[in-house]
């Protein structure tokens, strides 16, 4: 299966989502972004609460094949990613408006406009807007499986699924 369909069905959806997209498409015309025809995933990780954890993910491209992604990433004022980790996938994201509180291992950065981070596999990070903030992701393919979250409510990714030889 396609990993953005997999993305699509996690999606949030109905009244939440076009309140949270219309607000994400305010922001982004202010700060006068071109953004591709494309929809956008509104994620609230399977929890409820998007407006503390949850984030706007606008895949440009991911492009297994050809061995890299592309994504917008927007969260609104003290929204989070939630905490995880890659056990393939390395991720460089840079700022392009706003600012966030990363956290990468045991560091914790503030990032402003025009900062990098590169985020090797098995490093665990997590960042929170700080105002409306987007990055833009560039990263080896995007697999949805290739996520392990540090908060095992969270149901998909990885650790989502059962670990062989371990029964709960």
């Amino acid at each position: 299966m396609d990993e953005l369909k997999k993305g699509l069905e996690i999606s949030l959806r109905g009244a939440a989502a076009r309140r949270a997209l219309t607000a994400f498409q305010k922001q982004v015309k202010a700060w006068g972004v071109a953004l591709p025809p494309i929809n956008p995933l509104v994620l609230d990780f399977g929890l409820g609460a998007f407006k503390e954890t949850g984030l706007i993910e606008y895949w440009i491209a991911n492009e297994n094949k050809a061995g890299y992604c592309g994504k917008y990433l927007f969260v609104s004022d003290g929204q989070s990613c939630p905490e995880h980790q890659h056990r393939t996938k390395h991720e460089t994201f840079f700022v392009v408006k706003g600012q966030v509180r990363m956290r990468c291992g045991t560091r914790t950065l503030i990032m402003n406009e025009g900062d990098v981070l590169p985020v090797a596999p098995g490093r665990k990070h997590s960042f929170t807007g700080i105002g409306p903030a987007l990055l833009l992701e560039l990263s080896m393919p995007c697999e949805i499986a290739d996520n392990y979250f540090s908060n095992r409510k969270i149901p998909i990714g990885g650790n989502a699924a059962p670990v062989p030889g371990v029964t709960s």
